[in-house]
């Protein structure tokens, strides 16, 4: 007899009534399919029987058989798991076996590749430019892997899609990619020159997309934060950032039923900031009116001036007829 087996009709005999050891590879209970008799609560009608290596179940009132393998996968989920795999180790499973061979899914390792063939700014040493440039304006080191450094931007944009007829008077950029569902759908370029005439450059590969950095990250059963840059998500946990001029009515509708907050630039004397927040509130989204006592013109800003940005968004969040008062107030400081 197998000493699996044995173990194994041991373990379930708890779970059977008035279970009792006949003999060697016999074993008797009340049936717990059919309950056994109603009448007589001592009839004692199932059986667990010895056959050649194997063991099977019979009930000689309902008439229910079970190999020993489907009878514990009926009894206990746990035990027949454990029980299959000793079943295994032992070697007493597959052919010539009530119990079948267990299959093993096995995922291959997903090894992560980078969005481009280009550094990454985590691996550029301290000096470099690019990576003290996001140092200093206090990115996480976790964006550091996320982000990458392209010497020559144009020439490299047109590897990607031919965008610039001349590259003359290129210059290096901190590349942003823009991922949606694993997919690459286009990328920012952020110029590491102070008299840059176009900070961003925005290159679109695939326009199907809604123009929105950091979408796959956010849990959308929870608060969504809209911000206006890149950059500025990554203080804000469960944020995204538009990287076109305005909101994507298309992906808001899409998500029906998430709580987006739009969280515009402090910048009261920005006509297009001012008009996209009085747009956010006709459409009855909840906005940010920043305090007027608030220097600070973006949440980069008022991270590096050590001043909560989380704290300070969540206590000055309005909607309706209390935001349009706020934007008014806001507007004539």
């Amino acid at each position: 007899m197998s000493f699996v087996d044995s173990k194994y009709i041991g373990l379930v005999s708890s779970r059977l009534d008035k279970f009792a050891k006949k003999k060697e590879g016999l074993y008797n209970f009340r049936c717990p399919y059919c309950g056994d008799s109603q009448r007589t609560k001592s009839k004692t009608r199932g059986y667990i029987y010895q056959l050649k290596n194997d063991h099977n179940f019979k009930c000689h009132n309902c008439g229910t058989s079970r190999t020993f393998t489907n009878f514990l996968k009926d009894m206990d989920t746990v035990l027949y798991d454990q029980y299959v795999m000793e079943r295994y180790r032992e070697g007493t499973t597959g052919k010539r076996s009530q119990t079948k061979t267990p299959e093993f899914n096995f995922e291959k390792p997903n090894f992560s590749k980078k969005a481009f063939d280009l550094p990454t700014i985590a691996e550029l040493n301290k000096e470099h430019s690019a990576r003290k440039y996001l140092e200093d304006r206090k990115i996480p080191d976790s964006y550091l892997r996320e982000l990458y450094f392209c010497e020559k931007f144009k020439e490299w944009t047109n590897t990607q899609k031919h965008t610039f007829d001349k590259v003359e008077k290129d210059e290096p950029r901190i590349i942003i990619p823009l991922v949606n569902k694993g997919e690459i759908f286009g990328f920012q370029g952020r110029s590491l020159n102070k008299n840059s005439k176009v900070k961003y450059i925005t290159i679109i590969l695939n326009d199907t997309h809604p123009k929105i950095y950091n979408l796959d990250k956010p849990d959308y059963d929870k608060t969504v934060y809209v911000v206006e840059g890149p950059f500025d998500s990554m203080f804000l946990d469960n944020s995204i950032a538009m990287v076109g001029a305005d909101i994507d009515k298309m992906f808001f509708v899409s998500n029906f039923g998430t709580d987006f907050v739009m969280v515009y630039d402090n910048e009261k004397r920005n006509k297009q900031i001012v008009d996209r927040m009085e747009k956010a509130i006709q459409m009855k989204f909840p906005i940010v009116i920043w305090p007027n006592d608030l220097k600070e013109k973006d949440i980069n800003d008022i991270i590096l001036s050590g001043i909560d940005a989380s704290k300070i968004i969540k206590e000055n969040t309005y909607m309706g007829l209390e935001a349009k008062a706020k934007l008014i107030g806001w507007k004539r400081v």
